[in-house]
């Protein structure tokens, strides 16, 4: 704990004073980004900085603070990718079944802005997945075709000839 600042003493020197002596008992040095200019220092100061700065620390998406009805649409733009990756038609319809779900639920109590959203019509995405899987993998080249070796002549066969 540090030392209370004494009376008479004004705050700003009393500080300044701290941070010199603990400059000089070498405290300040070897610290991690030592020489190298504030992150962020010259940008403009976003009111909610430190709201970005921890999605990007953790690594979380920035789709957890849209509002429900953006954040179910978005899912149902990526609902053909995310079934893509799915190996049974069983699955699709559970995901497909689990958003639409959502998505009434959503509709019996909105929140947030009023932003369109439809149930996914699970026949259609079903008929699409199974044409993605449909599609044969493309073919490797056919090898080249067969020649037959022709007899090539060379300087040796002038001698043997006679």
């Amino acid at each position: 704990m540090s030392e209370r600042k004494p009376p008479g003493v004004t705050f700003e020197s009393w500080v300044e004073r701290q941070i010199r002596t603990a400059q000089e008992r070498g405290e300040f040095d070897d610290l991690p980004g030592a020489g190298k200019p504030l992150p962020g220092a010259g940008a403009p100061l976003d009111e909610q900085w430190w709201i970005k700065e921890q999605i990007r620390r953790e690594g979380i998406s920035g789709d957890a603070l849209l509002p429900t009805s953006l954040r179910l649409r978005r899912e149902v733009e990526r609902l053909p990718v995310t079934v893509s990756e799915l190996s049974t038609e069983q699955a699709v319809r559970d995901a497909a079944a689990e958003l639409n779900r959502r998505i009434v639920d959503h509709l019996r109590f909105p929140e947030g802005p009023r932003v369109a959203v439809a149930p996914v019509d699970v026949d259609a995405l079903v008929e699409q997945w199974r044409a993605q899987r449909a599609t044969p993998p493309p073919l490797a080249p056919a090898p080249a075709a067969h020649r037959p070796r022709t007899r090539r002549r060379g300087w040796f066969s002038r001698w043997f000839r006679r």
